[in-house]
């Protein structure tokens, strides 16, 4: 056995959806279809509890995919990630069913308001006693400026330029009470220091919040932050505001690049690099041999059809991959319009062409299959090879896990890798506390923060 200070940190990748990340994930014969329930949701926050995942975490979206030739037709026909239910209320459902796991939820900072977003995430820390986690994101695309009644999406410097004071604003309003404001001492009458309590009074370019927030500090003194943010500004803001920073690597010798250069933009933010976890995501195919894993692989490959990867490429980029041909290359002007830089710049180095043509981008991109991560494939100790040299070579500090097919895909890995890099010493057997802070090994911070 080896040993290693470091250990992995590991994430369950979730949608709030009819399928995984990978849209052709329910035509899989295996994946269960009761995905309009809350016992669907349950299994799988249980399963990666058994496996010690240290937090399930929900993408999400505002608006239908529907930028493909401008309607929503294809989506819904082929079932491409059409259901998007709000996640507050199945990670609520999950955390009644848990009781170490993290559990974090995405929301936006162009269409919601801080107060309403500092105390949704207060609050659900405080019934989760403790395990909250807040993926902070922009948003992608007009559809989701429709849903909200903008006539377009915000350019992507001033969402967050937007964001950066969205952030300040709520954790103003977390600060809001004292660790020890509450007294609740019946025999004097008094509930709270009035003293401890203190009022934001923030007056901003884009927010005015005045406080105080009507929600007490939780055991983990306030929700844990996820950003995934990998290119020019949005890189500049995971530095400034990242606790777990969510990537997006095609290779190993790409990862160990762009793992430096996050770490760098976190300690220009005159923070720790090393309280931040950089987590790439991944698809894990393993089996009991080789051909077993490999046959899993190909078979999951083969439920993808081409047309899951334009609808998603129109919505991830705000661009209709519909209104041009396969060969048709794009200008600089149209690639100036898409939405997702790091998304476009991915694509650029991957094909080596300065100027992609759709065909580029379905195929570099991987979208709409599960090639769109890397995929560890194998049996249980190849796959935790190749997880061990991505975690050693300072790729990652850990791994964002996405499903071929739920709850399957999880409960493989549990059964499977999980035991291996316990083995190694490289994946804790425990869960060290109570608190998400606790299993990620970060401090609680202070209200001066």
């Amino acid at each position: 056995m080896t040993t290693n200070k470091r250990q992995i940190k590991m994430v369950g990748f979730l949608q709030a959806q009819n399928c995984s990340i990978a849209p052709g994930s329910w035509r899989h014969p295996a994946s269960a279809t009761d995905f309009l329930t809350p016992e669907y949701f349950q299994r799988i926050g249980r399963v990666l509890e058994e496996g010690k995942f240290h937090l399930a975490f929900f993408d999400d979206r505002l608006a239908m995919p529907d930028i493909y030739q401008n309607d929503h037709g294809e989506a819904v026909e082929n079932g491409v990630r059409v259901v998007k239910m709000d996640p507050v209320s199945i990670i609520t459902a999950i955390a009644m069913a848990t009781r170490r796991i993290g559990l974090g939820i995405t929301y936006s900072t162009t269409y919601y308001e801080p107060f309403h977003v500092a105390r949704l995430f207060a609050t659900l820390d405080l019934m989760s006693k403790g395990r909250a986690a807040w993926n902070v994101v922009t948003s992608l695309n007009n559809s989701e400026a429709a849903n909200f009644g903008r006539t377009e999406h915000l350019a992507h410097d001033l969402r967050y330029e937007r964001a950066d004071e969205f952030l300040e604003v709520v954790q103003g309003l977390w600060n809001s009470w004292e660790e020890d404001a509450l007294v609740v001492d019946k025999a004097s009458g008094q509930f709270a220091h009035a003293n401890k309590v203190h009022r934001l009074s923030h007056k901003g370019k884009f927010f005015s919040a005045s406080g105080p927030l009507p929600v007490p500090r939780s055991p983990q003194g306030q929700p844990v932050l996820i950003q995934a943010g990998q290119s020019g500004r949005g890189r500049q803001f995971a530095g400034r505001w990242g606790d777990l920073i969510f990537v997006v690597y095609p290779t190993l010798e790409a990862g160990k690049r762009q793992y430096a250069a996050v770490k760098q933009e976190v300690e220009a933010a005159g923070r720790n690099p090393d309280d931040v976890a950089i987590c790439p995501a991944c698809y894990v195919c393993v089996g009991e041999t080789q051909a077993i894993a490999e046959e899993k692989r190909e078979y999951i490959r083969a439920l993808a059809k081409p047309i899951d990867a334009l609808v998603l490429l129109s919505e991830a980029l705000n661009f209709d991959f519909g209104s041009k041909s396969m060969d048709d290359e794009f200008t600089d002007a149209e690639l100036e319009t898409l939405s997702w830089t790091g998304f476009r710049e991915r694509v650029v180095e991957l094909s080596g062409k300065a100027n992609p043509t759709v065909r580029d981008f379905v195929y570099f991109s991987g979208r709409g299959t599960i090639g769109e991560f890397p995929i560890f494939c194998g049996t249980p100790t190849a796959v935790a090879d190749q997880m061990e040299e991505w975690f050693t070579e300072r790729a990652c500090d850990g791994f964002v896990l996405a499903a071929t097919h739920t709850p399957g895909a999880f409960e493989d890995f549990t059964r499977m890798v999980v035991p291996e890099l316990q083995r190694r010493g490289l994946y804790h057997k425990d869960y060290p506390g109570t608190t998400l802070r606790d299993s990620l090994g970060l401090a609680v911070p202070s209200r001066s923060a």
